[in-house]
């Protein structure tokens, strides 16, 4: 049985006040038995309902767990989606303070952003056609919900990310821009280093093959909950390595070596 509004509402209210609080709660999976991807976005789009009440207001989207090795683990043959919003937006460089999230971690990917809006099936052509530029970007991401259940020992799957805004939690730009045509996007790459250590490489070819269809997919995935990626918007496509955590202290670089580079450290 799919959940009901007031569960639907239940749990929304839940994970805005575990943002705003920093205190995790359970796994919505454990509460919920046998609730669908359907109601996990549907507890992500209440959760937008309510922050756009408040004012605040939507930059753009993300796309997650675009990787083979992410989705075997999980047990899913599909990427999943979460919302970016203004708060959500940094820029290269920035200093994170303490406590300003609860576990981050972050991932690297190529950011889109649009001149012209997206919306159901579109070509590869089309995604191209649309964006105005690509760029590097770090994803910051954080969990509203806790990874384990101490009690079960169940890890949290992918309705539980789902609900939570597909784990995201921040985006860091980086101040290069290319025109997306110009590079195949399959060799952009990052050395990404923790404290100058080297923690993580990888390839945009890890999305998916090719970043764009990750841009293909969300629009199609969108169109089915009636929205759009509006033109001005930015789309993270997908990491091509895996989350970094980053406790206080962490100070980050993503070297994109021609592409650009993006830093950040967390207090």
């Amino acid at each position: 049985m799919p959940l009901t509004d007031t569960q639907i509402a239940e749990a929304a209210d839940a994970l805005l006040a575990a943002e705003e609080s920093g205190e995790q709660i359970g796994l919505l999976s454990l509460q919920y038995p046998g609730m669908t991807l359907d109601d996990a976005y549907a507890i992500q789009a209440a959760q937008m309902k309510r922050k756009l009440a408040r004012g605040q207001e939507i930059i753009g989207w993300k796309i997650g767990l675009t990787s083979k090795a992410m989705q075997d683990a999980l047990g899913i043959d599909t990427p999943d989606s979460g919302v970016l919003y203004d708060y959500m937006r940094f820029d290269t460089g920035v200093v994170i303070p303490d406590n300003h999230f609860i576990q981050p971690r972050i991932e690297t990917e190529i950011a889109f952003v649009m001149k012209a809006p997206l919306e159901g099936k579109v070509t590869r052509e089309e995604v191209l056609a649309a964006t105005d530029y690509v760029s590097p970007a770090i994803e910051i991401l954080d969990t509203r919900v806790v990874r384990r259940d101490a009690r079960t020992g169940q890890m949290r799957v992918i309705v539980d990310t789902v609900s939570d805004n597909a784990a995201n939690a921040g985006i860091v730009l980086g101040e290069e821009q290319h025109a997306p045509n110009a590079i195949d996007l399959r060799w952009v790459g990052s050395i990404v280093k923790k404290n100058r250590d080297v923690v993580a490489t990888g390839l945009g070819a890890g999305v998916l093959d090719d970043p764009v269809i990750g841009l293909m997919w969300l629009a199609r995935r969108m169109a089915d909950y009636g929205q759009r990626i509006e033109a001005g918007q930015v789309v993270l496509s997908g990491s091509f390595i895996g989350p970094v955590e980053c406790p206080s202290g962490s100070g980050i670089e993503a070297d994109y070596g021609s592409f650009g580079k993006v830093t950040l450290r967390f207090d």
